[in-house]
């Protein structure tokens, strides 16, 4: 598109070339070059009738209505071919802008959450019970609080930092960021999956790929791909975000572009006025039948929440 209406401009141009005395070479310029975008102000200012002389030094003759014409046609291509370009611009832009509000909708300013999991497995089914909350966009921790075996171990997160506490060794462990996509509690989510982590937003550029529709409305899929340089796990996340802001999917690829899981949201509803993911489950492509299930049971958002719960000493000694 962008080639074709550079040509059409290239035409124009060498027409008016002929018409106006503009030499050709300036005719054929490139939109997309720093020299000929200067060249293109030098075409502007002769087609607006401004102080200009023409290759053989005389001064150009006044045609108002004639350069008034071809101002609209040079605008018009201009503005045609910048378009091709523009809007892959704003549709990343959008994609982010999307995401943006869909983190904001699942953990708001603050959060105080209560959740169950269900794990299930070949051998059985696991029930836990957690308790999590968030502050801003780089706070969140989240603690078991049953089964009684299982109470107690908590995660926390703030900035990049990850530390886990286990209650039997007694001790806070800092996590490499390798370890952060690593099973969390024997499930299928991983530490930065349950403390709703958007590091997705700032880590990947982010494509609109289209609408689909999906259980209550139309949903915008969003490919996201690592940028360079940045240490992460997945090579490429799939996220399908319904109009309300509602996180409805997200598919996780390798680095080679073979999908690893799924997360779906199974149920939404209404908690404090806004539509929630109440129900999402994960599952492994590997292993079939194998799911996790968490259920949000009660949340507030927007509270008050004291400093000290987003520390190391509040890790291992909570107060909350």
């Amino acid at each position: 598109m962008a080639c074709h209406l550079q040509r059409i401009y290239g035409t124009l141009l060498a027409g008016s070339a002929r018409w106006l005395a503009i030499p050709r070479p300036t005719a054929r310029m490139r939109l997309d070059n720093p020299t000929i975008r200067l060249e293109f102000l030098f075409v502007v200012r002769v087609l607006t009738g401004r102080s200009c002389k023409t290759t053989n030094g005389f001064a150009m003759p006044q045609a108002p209505f004639r350069r008034s014409i071809l101002a609209i046609l040079l605008c018009s291509i201009v503005a045609l071919s910048a378009g091709t370009l523009v809007p892959n611009m704003a549709a990343a832009q959008d994609a982010r802008s999307i995401l943006r509000a869909t983190f904001d909708n699942w953990r708001a300013d603050s959060s105080h959450t209560t959740i169950s999991m269900t794990i299930i497995r070949a051998s059985g089914t696991r029930n836990l019970t957690m308790k999590s909350w968030t502050q801003g966009e780089k706070k969140a921790l989240v603690r078991f609080t049953a089964p009684a075996r299982a109470a107690g171990n908590a995660t926390l997160q703030v900035g990049n930092s990850t530390f886990v506490f286990n209650p039997k060794l007694n001790q806070v462990i800092k996590l490499p960021a390798s370890a952060l996509s690593q099973s969390w509690m024997g499930s299928d989510f991983s530490y930065d999956d349950l403390a709703r982590s958007d590091k997705v937003i700032d880590d990947y550029s982010h494509t609109l790929k289209g609408m689909v529709n999906v259980t209550g409305g139309r949903a915008h899929v969003i490919e996201s791909v690592p940028k360079r340089g940045v240490p992460v796990v997945w090579g490429k996340q799939v996220l399908t975000i319904r109009t309300d802001g509602v996180l409805m999917e997200v598919e996780y690829y390798d680095q080679v572009g073979k999908r690893v899981r799924v997360m779906t949201t199974d149920r939404v509803g209404k908690i404090d006025e806004r539509p929630y993911p109440v129900v999402m489950t994960m599952r492994t492509d590997a292993k079939p039948g194998q799911i996790t299930r968490i259920t949000t049971e009660s949340a507030e958002f927007n509270i008050p929440i004291p400093a000290y719960l987003f520390t190391k000493s509040n890790l291992q000694n909570p107060r909350d």
